[in-house]
């Protein structure tokens, strides 16, 4: 694979994330409340952030050890959140990763960038699983996991930190066969 794919659903278009989605990744992104429903998103969010972000997705398409798509609106072109999948070769699985500006939250926009990311991965990627874990605090995350057909595999305790707290996180996983016999 080349050239970054395109994936569009009924609503949505993932594509490469570009220098021009900076100005809507720093807005949304620096709200605190995706800061502290997410692991790896940080508050306050700056412009560097989100330039670290873009590279780091670059150099992770190049050397095919992630795959991070902008979210964006079908009709408008409008960023609003990111999607991803972290490849372990080795194993030959991914871990999924997302976030949704609050704006576009309770629209089901995350669930419809999620079951294409799950497709992606199984399809054209050829994984044979994809794992997600939430902060146990963030259950509407579980939801959208759990929407799309992800089976809840454990819950991890104080597994993570973030800032001065340690964190439980609630691992989902699908596997290619479970992904197969779900649809």
């Amino acid at each position: 694979m080349d050239k970054f794919p395109e994936i569009k659903t009924s609503r949505l278009i993932l594509a490469k994330v570009s220098f021009n989605d900076i100005p809507k990744i720093v807005e949304y992104a620096s709200n605190k409340k995706i800061a502290d429903t997410t692991l790896n998103i940080p508050h306050p969010y700056e412009e560097k952030d989100a330039v670290f972000w873009i590279n780091a997705a670059n150099q992770g398409f190049e050397d095919k050890s992630q795959f991070t798509f902008g979210i964006k609106i079908k009709i408008s072109g409008e960023f609003i959140g990111g999607i991803g999948l972290k490849i372990n070769k080795k194993f030959n699985r991914a871990e999924l990763g997302y976030w949704i500006g609050q704006p576009f939250w309770n629209m089901g926009y995350a669930t419809e960038a999620m079951e294409a990311i799950l497709k992606f991965g199984f399809l054209e990627l050829n994984l044979n699983k994809i794992y997600a874990t939430h902060l146990e605090e963030n259950i509407a995350s579980g939801k959208v996991m759990l929407k799309n057909g992800m089976i809840k595999e454990g819950e991890l305790k104080e597994h993570t930190k973030k800032g001065e707290c340690y964190k439980n996180l609630i691992q989902y996983r699908l596997t290619k066969e479970e992904f197969e016999n779900k649809s």
